[in-house]
């Protein structure tokens, strides 16, 4: 077990596991998650560290086939800048590898941010904690368990 998976069974949330065999190869692990699990890909969030005014860390899920807009991220957070954080910081503060990043079980909580398309879907994908497992689960259970805030990240 994950401590994404540990944090929905604390929760008692539900949610839905699934696997897949990773490709050492992937380049784009979300991709990789919706294509092997034949999701489709607007249902497939990604999860995201990025740096805000050059110090605090925030987590943005968006979906796996989007780019995150930093000055919309940056917007909703309250400050002028924001950029991605760099592995070791994100890796560092999550507890996770890149390529299996969860919303959920970080090591330390994070402020996050969900994508606002995610808000009228009936059921969203997110990694769970390691590459090739994927947790399904509502954008609402998402939002209550990582107390984040649906915004407009991508363009």
């Amino acid at each position: 077990m994950t401590p994404a998976i540990n944090s929905l069974k604390r929760a008692k949330q539900a949610y839905r596991i699934l696997e897949y065999h990773h490709d050492a190869n992937a380049g784009a692990y979300g991709i990789e998650a919706a294509t092997k699990l034949s999701l489709d890909p607007s249902l497939v969030f990604k999860t995201l560290v990025a740096k805000l005014d050059n110090e605090k860390l925030v987590v943005a899920i968006i979906p796996v086939a989007e780019k995150l807009n930093m000055k919309l991220l940056a917007k909703a957070a309250g400050v002028k800048k924001a950029a991605m954080a760099s592995a070791q910081e994100v890796e560092r503060s999550t507890g996770y590898v890149l390529g299996g990043v969860s919303p959920l079980g970080q090591k330390r909580p994070l402020a996050t941010f969900i994508d606002i398309s995610a808000e009228s879907l009936e059921q969203i994908y997110v990694s769970g904690g390691k590459r090739g497992l994927d947790i399904e689960l509502t954008p609402a259970s998402l939002q209550q368990l990582t107390k984040a805030n649906f915004t407009p990240l991508t363009v």
